[in-house]
């Protein structure tokens, strides 16, 4: 078995924990899209690398992956959770949140 590719590590190293406060921005100009718990956010990152249009459509129709909602956003900025992790992936902002209840 080998490794994680070097793209890969290099998303790892491109990805952290973020505020709601710095995503806002992104979610009212429409470029923030929200990853479910049930997916690894860098293996979504990478499939957005490698322009792998048909993987991010299957998210997409099972709902796995999708741009972050109004519900979520009004969560967030009532919560402020310090769960949410993100990752850019130009022109989108990928984010996750890791909530045990979400």
């Amino acid at each position: 078995m080998t490794g994680p590719s070097e793209t890969y590590a290099a998303i790892l190293g491109a990805t952290s924990r973020i505020e709601w406060s710095a995503l806002e921005r992104h979610f009212a100009a429409g470029n923030l899209l929200s990853v479910s718990q049930g997916l690894d956010l860098l293996t979504v990152a990478e499939a957005f690398t490698r322009d792998d249009t048909e993987q991010v459509r299957q998210w997409m129709e099972s709902k796995q992956l999708g741009l972050a909602s109004d519900a979520e956003a009004a969560d967030w900025s009532t919560r402020d959770p310090d769960t949410l992790w993100a990752v850019v992936v130009r022109p989108w902002v990928l984010v996750q949140d890791r909530a045990s209840t979400h």
